[in-house]
């Protein structure tokens, strides 16, 4: 047997809540069988790929048009097929009541969106961080497609033709943006040689010698809240556009210091710090963590930095529903850095895009029930894929595309694969890189 029960009951979640219908999925020795509850019928997955049950990049891909079999894509052009090159002719078949499909589309998801791809990998960037081009779907062109979505779009097709009457639940596409406060402010919690040094990177590298001379004024002013010149204060404005377009925004803090030269130079007990808490819940915004760089690996960090936000909150009167956030650079170990979110109590993480390239990490763009795929548990956290970062695109150290039509279309066309499914595209901005017009055009644009 390929699926253990626990797996089949995170794959009956993920469907149902997909489709808005209890479907059953079991394993016999011709694959996997899925039914409706108290319907006639079922779809037969007869083609079970041992890769979908591995940690591996190096395997196969091949295409399918849809088309070809009275299917509609829900993007143009084929489908890939990771795993898969001699595909069976048809590839779906009416056997009776049942409908007979040649190809693991249930283990794709599996695979996708549980990042068995991931697991024990050792081909990791200079922060231990698995990268976009280290992937199958980079190395396969479809890193930029949601790939698990397209292919549940078409089972969902033949849910439609096995059993005709049932009414699968209809999905609109949202955004969900979120900002990850590295740098609260310019110069307000820098150390005097700190300070001179950004004074001094401001005028050569920056050429505004404006802003060096606020340094100063801002460091000292910064007392309750931040100063309204400081480059990096961005939240109100931020607030102001996510409002005024109907989106909320999720604001990540961080809260620990497990590496001095990387993390914040903040703490979030600060008075000023504080403030800017109550003004982003007084706005109807959200409050998240942002876990500190030296954590991914350490469960006992990320729960000491999560209690330390929900402690700060509480003082300062904030209640939420749930608490979510990500990861500072997004380092991530799978699944250990997920299950020590979800000893945290956390509701949610949204770590899973790449740095190196923007995406579909998951394969997806809906949020969805995580799984640890290595113990075989259900867990209980979200995961809410990103798709883009902002530095990402327009970065020299990335993709270089800077202030161009080139980026704005690069961010568009990742919104739009979301809008055609249904899903959510989620941006990460920081709060740091909007001091400049440019920046705040393309966001505006973005947005």
């Amino acid at each position: 047997m390929t699926y253990t029960k626990p797996c089949l009951c995170w794959l009956e979640m993920v469907l149902e809540e997909r489709y808005g219908l209890p479907l059953i999925v079991s394993e016999d020795s011709q694959g996997l069988y899925m039914k409706l509850s108290g319907a006639e019928g079922g779809i037969r997955f007869d083609t079970l790929q041992l890769e979908f049950h591995q940690s591996q990049s190096n395997f196969p891909c091949g295409e399918w048009n849809p088309y070809e079999e009275g299917l509609v894509p829900a993007m143009d052009g084929p489908l890939p097929t990771p795993g898969l090159i001699n595909l069976a002719n048809p590839l779906i078949q009416q056997r009776g009541t049942d409908a007979l499909v040649h190809y693991d589309i249930l283990g794709l998801t599996y695979w996708m969106l549980n990042r068995l791809e991931e697991t024990s990998r050792t081909d990791l960037d200079s922060h231990q961080r698995f990268q976009a081009k280290s992937s199958h779907a980079y190395q396969h062109g479809y890193l930029e497609r949601p790939i698990v979505d397209e292919w549940l779009f078409i089972l969902g097709q033949l849910i439609k033709r096995v059993w005709p009457t049932a009414q699968l639940k209809i999905h609109e596409f949202h955004m969900k943006v979120s900002h990850d406060i590295d740098a609260p402010s310019r110069y307000g919690f820098r150390s005097a040689k700190s300070l001179l040094r950004g004074m001094a990177g401001d005028v050569l590298k920056n050429k505004s010698l404006k802003s060096a001379m606020l340094g100063p004024w801002i460091r000292l002013n910064t007392k309750q809240r931040l100063h309204p010149a400081d480059p990096f204060n961005t939240f109100e404005w931020l607030m102001d556009i996510s409002e005024e377009c109907g989106v909320k925004s999720a604001f990540y803090l961080i809260c620990g210091r497990t590496d001095p030269t990387r993390d914040a130079d903040y703490e979030p007990e600060h008075p000023a710090i504080r403030n800017l808490m109550r003004r982003i819940h007084e706005r109807g915004h959200e409050i998240g963590l942002h876990a500190s760089y030296g954590s991914y690996k350490r469960p006992e960090v990320i729960l000491a930095e999560a209690n330390r936000l929900r402690l700060i909150a509480k003082e300062e009167g904030i209640m939420q529903d749930k608490w979510g956030g990500r990861m500072h650079y997004l380092r991530w170990e799978h699944p250990t850095t997920l299950r020590a979110w979800e000893q945290a109590g956390m509701s949610y993480d949204s770590t899973l895009g790449y740095a190196d390239l923007p995406g579909f990490r998951c394969g997806t763009c809906f949020e969805y029930p995580a799984f640890d795929p290595i113990k075989q548990q259900l867990l209980n956290i979200r995961i809410r894929p990103l798709i883009a970062m902002e530095c990402t695109v327009i970065a020299e150290r990335y993709m270089n595309l800077g202030y161009t039509n080139a980026a704005l279309s690069k961010f568009v066309s990742l919104k739009e694969a979301c809008r055609v499914v249904g899903g959510c595209f989620t941006l990460l901005w920081h709060n740091s890189h909007l001091a400049s017009q440019q920046d705040r055009t393309l966001y505006k644009k973005l947005i």
